[in-house]
């Protein structure tokens, strides 16, 4: 079916779950003029019933069902993330734009099948990495580009925190654990800072702390890029005194922060006092010590940014409306996501953990 040409597109939801109902149904609830949700699916009848008084739409058990529909401009994929490759795929071959929620594979192989799928039905699969529009991680990209920290050494990412946990995302079977669960979102950001390519040395190790499950749920990455800066990637449940989300080292100076400000500091080469390699011992002995001016800048998030989850899902789709109603070109790709996976797959390679007996996913009731 094509898309409409008039009027607000028409989209279905899959799960009804924390993203389904409080990330996109939230979300798209709030901008009538461009998003109509028509149908949502899950397996919970008391979700179903929600979803038809407070949204109006259609609602199905199985989401193959709602897949058969033709009058679906836009899918959503928010069911658990071990269904992200095999729903994503079915809603594809049945003629459906689709967004997949993070993950969108855990293995090169299965989003390669997903991006053939997307090809030979001409259909967009359009991966859902909101924080690479969190304005936090923007305007550190802005700094860096700036050059006022000189040549960027290393950046490290911390999304950490001390917690337990014991719902679905704590087991392997279900494709969870912190870098499925949490690790999209600093691995894209992540990729990003080394323009997407592939980094030739990737060391990772995982733990299980805090979790009742049998899914890791501490993750340290260093990867190593030619001409790159190092990055450091830290998503740790059992860190009681975390690190600033991002921490930024140059030549000329550096950052420190996250989503309530950023903070950098830095030398101007121009005015700093001029110094030659000493190569005989220092009198004293002494150390080498100078005054060295520093510049420091803040910056700290507007009103609207200060709703970090509307902020990024409002940019997010304000674009797939316009990639999908205007034309616009695509600009978080299914192939930029391919280099994530691709290490997430190699984090997992490396750190085997033993794994709990299958149950399968509980029926709905």
């Amino acid at each position: 079916m094509p898309i409409s040409k008039k009027g607000p597109l028409r989209v279905a939801v899959l799960g009804q779950g924390r993203s389904g109902l409080d990330i996109h149904c939230h979300y798209l609830k709030t901008a009538p003029r461009k998003f109509e949700i028509i149908a949502i699916a899950d397996l919970l009848r008391e979700r179903r019933k929600r979803a038809a008084e407070e949204m109006g739409c259609a609602t199905y058990a199985d989401y193959r069902d709602l897949l058969a529909r033709d009058d679906l401009d836009l899918v959503v994929n928010a069911l658990p993330s071990h269904l992200h490759p095999e729903a994503t795929i079915a809603a594809l071959e049945a003629g459906h734009h689709t967004i997949c929620e993070k993950p969108l594979a855990w293995s090169v192989a299965k989003l390669d099948k997903m991006i053939a799928a997307a090809r030979a039905s001409r259909r967009k699969l359009l991966p859902f990495q909101q924080s690479r529009n969190a304005p936090q991680f923007q305007k550190m990209l802005q700094i860096i580009d700036s050059g006022v920290l000189g040549r960027i050494v290393q950046v490290s990412l911390s999304f950490s925190s001390f917690a337990r946990r014991w719902d679905w995302q704590t087991v392997q079977e279900y494709r969870a654990g912190n870098l499925l669960n949490t690790g999209p979102h600093p691995m894209d950001q992540a990729m990003r800072l080394l323009d997407f390519k592939k980094p030739q040395h990737i060391l990772c190790a995982m733990d299980r702390a805090n979790t009742y499950g049998d899914a890791e749920d501490y993750v340290k990455i260093l990867l190593r890029t030619r001409g790159k800066p190092v990055i450091d990637v830290e998503i740790s449940s059992c860190t009681t005194f975390p690190q600033p989300m991002y921490t930024v080292h140059g030549e000329r100076g550096g950052l420190s922060g996250g989503p309530s400000g950023l903070t950098w500091r830095y030398y101007d080469p121009k005015k700093a006092p001029k110094h030659k390699l000493i190569r005989s011992p220092l009198p004293g002995p002494s150390y080498c010590g100078e005054e060295l001016p520093m510049i420091e800048k803040t910056w700290t998030p507007s009103k609207t940014q200060q709703n970090a989850f509307g902020f990024m899902s409002k940019a997010y789709y304000d674009h797939i409306y316009a990639v999908l109603r205007e034309g616009a070109k695509l600009e978080i790709t299914p192939q930029q996501v391919r280099v994530q996976v691709a290490v997430v797959e190699e984090c997992h390679r490396q750190n085997p953990l033993s794994k709990l007996p299958r149950k399968g996913w509980p029926k709905g009731k």
